[in-house]
């Protein structure tokens, strides 16, 4: 049967072709999604933008009422106090009337409250005396920043203490004249002073000023867009504190909607003049916060973020429903299996060998990366093979560089013995010599038990100890699990050699070393500490050992030494140098904990 097949004509244009056929395609719609964003996104930023604020408006008014609770708080501090509950009683005896007053009046100043711009929050105490038994006492003044007692009557009563004592204990913001304050004005924070004794006795009236300073504050807290405002105020909407300078005492101009205050807690928003205003009202204390943002400036902040979603949304929906079925088994089918290639390969994974039977940038980019990868097996193999080469040679020439120079030290260890004291002990060093030839042999193995390890650390220590007399002591801390661990062999001695030579040699008696051996869960740590006197740069000799080995350059066992243990276990294990508490120079080798009988597995050989 004849079957008639249809050849994608896509196939047969280049990319950029593709890509401006559909970029024609997109294009004429996308003004079409541009308008109605334009028409609806404003509505729905400056809904979601104004939320965010009322929701912050709500949180700074219950920050503003916790602090009026302190002062509250504060206050009832004052007034269960026995001096002032004494001042209503009236002592007979003028003396101690007296001395009552000056115990309060001295009181009032020590709860004073510092506030930003310098001023504080004072305490002044009205106390009711109808009989002015208390006439000796001053007059309030302005002079009296710090707070005080003061005494009334009938005669001369603040305006404002009839409504505190209806009020029965309970406090208010009132906007009075300004005790205290140098101003002409303040808020001040009113209470009743009710007697202990008797609840219906009053002792007087406790006020405490500054309170708009301490709500700016709290109000400065919090930044708007653009200088927005914020404003305190009471029921009849008349300014208590605000952001805007010398408002205090006015009435502000609100949107009708939020002239009268609501009879419960509520937070509202309108637009009214060119602003946003978001008013939290809080009907027990007759209060409302008021933000009021520049509605211009917030939109014009979030303009950006609404053109770009605008173009996200466009290019996705429309690149989804018309040109994805269209394009699928041109372009993306073939991109989507590339890509399901590139995600899941790993080097030396089989390259899939189909035939690529399109001539177009797809198809040359699908062959390409093929070809890529199986250059790149054909390259790892090579290199892999090539690095344990290399790793092999550096090892056999590292373990080449020290029985030289192994030997060149011990047989100047004994040279000196001979020297300065004759032939006697030739016997006994040349014992401890073949003890570490025999180790540093170990039979040809690259690694050593840290129990051999020791042994030739052991040997080597003695025969420097006869060369010195017995001068310096050496102290062996091992950990018997630890001794069981592989170490690369005579990786101490070069560390023990340097403790001696640049610490301990010309101490006598009063030089140090001690060799530790500890297993800590999956690392060994071997340290040898001395207590050398002479200055040492501990950082230099930690670059030193890190950096590219020169020939000219002294350190040469120590570097060897670093270098074979990360050949061995890798870079994260090594050498490192510090300076102990009790001084001196403390060498510590890391080690992965690997037992003599563990065997490497396959994965770990590969």
């Amino acid at each position: 049967m004849f079957k008639l097949r249809f050849r994608n004509p896509l196939t047969r244009m280049k990319l950029n072709r593709q890509l401006i056929l559909l970029f024609l395609i997109l294009v004429s719609p996308v003004f079409v999604l541009n308008l109605y964003a334009n028409n609806q996104a404003e509505s729905i930023l400056k809904r979601h933008v104004t939320n965010a604020y009322m929701e912050l408006n709500k949180q700074n008014h219950i920050l503003i009422n916790r602090d009026i609770d302190t002062v509250n708080r504060v206050m009832s501090t004052i007034i269960v106090n026995p001096n002032v509950q004494q001042l209503q009683a009236g002592a007979e005896d003028v003396y101690d009337r007296l001395k009552v007053y000056e115990t309060a009046d001295k009181l009032l100043p020590t709860f004073t409250m510092g506030t930003s711009g310098g001023d504080s929050i004072a305490y002044y105490l009205y106390v009711y005396d109808p009989l002015q038994k208390y006439s000796f006492a001053p007059q309030t003044s302005s002079k009296f920043r710090n707070g005080g007692v003061f005494f009334y009557s009938d005669l001369n009563k603040p305006s404002w203490a009839d409504e505190a004592i209806s009020r029965k204990g309970r406090g208010f913001l009132m906007i009075i004249d300004g005790i205290g304050t140098g101003r002409s004005q303040t808020l001040a924070y009113i209470r009743a002073v009710n007697s202990t004794i008797s609840g219906k006795l009053i002792v007087g009236v406790l006020v405490a000023s500054n309170m708009d300073k301490k709500i700016e504050q709290s109000l400065n807290s919090v930044s708007l867009p653009d200088n927005g405002e914020m404003f305190l105020t009471d029921y009849d909407n008349t300014i208590l504190a605000s952001t805007v300078h010398d408002s205090m005492g006015e009435k502000l101009d609100l949107p009708p909607s939020m002239v009268v205050g609501t009879k419960n807690e509520n937070t509202t928003d309108d637009i009214y003049k060119d602003y946003i205003y978001v008013q939290h009202a809080d009907y027990e204390i007759k209060q409302k916060l008021v933000y009021r943002i520049s509605a211009a400036s917030m939109l014009r902040q979030q303009s950006e973020v609404k053109h770009a979603i605008q173009l996200i949304s466009v290019a996705y929906s429309l690149f989804a429903i018309i040109v994805m079925a269209y394009f699928w088994r041109s372009l993306l089918f073939p991109l989507q299996k590339l890509a399901g290639f590139a995600r899941v390969y790993e080097p030396g994974r089989k390259v899939p060998t189909e035939v690529i039977d399109r001539n177009d940038e797809v198809g040359v980019l699908i062959h390409s990366v093929y070809n890529m990868a199986r250059r790149l097996n054909v390259l790892i193999q090579e290199q892999y093979v090539l690095d344990i080469k290399q790793k092999e040679a550096q090892l056999q020439l590292l373990y080449q560089q020290i029985n030289p120079h192994l030997l060149y030290n011990t047989l100047e260890s004994i040279y000196w013995k001979s020297m300065l004291e004759g032939n006697s002990d030739s016997a006994e060093m040349i014992k401890e010599l073949s003890k570490l030839m025999r180790i540093s042999l170990s039979r040809g193995r690259e690694l050593i038990t840290l129990q051999e390890e020791l042994e030739h650390a052991t040997a080597y220590t003695l025969l420097q100890q006869k060369r010195y007399e017995y001068e310096f002591q050496v102290r062996w801390e091992t950990d018997e699990e630890a001794l069981t661990s592989l170490i690369p062999k005579i990786s101490l001695q070069p560390l023990i050699e340097n403790a001696i030579i640049h610490g301990v040699r010309n101490m006598g008696e009063d030089g140090a070393i001690v060799v530790r051996m500890l297993r800590q869960e999956d690392e060994v740590v071997v340290q040898v500490e001395d207590n050398g006197y002479k200055p040492i740069d501990h950082e230099a000799l930690n670059r030193m050992i890190r950096e590219p080995r020169l020939e000219d350059r002294s350190g040469y066992g120590v570097h060897n030494v670093h270098e074979r243990i990360q050949l061995h276990f890798g870079e994260v294990y090594g050498i490192h140098y510090s300076m102990p508490q009790s001084g001196g120079t403390l060498v510590t080798i890391h080690l992965p904990f690997r037992p003599k009988e563990e065997k490497p597995n396959a994965a770990d050989a590969g």
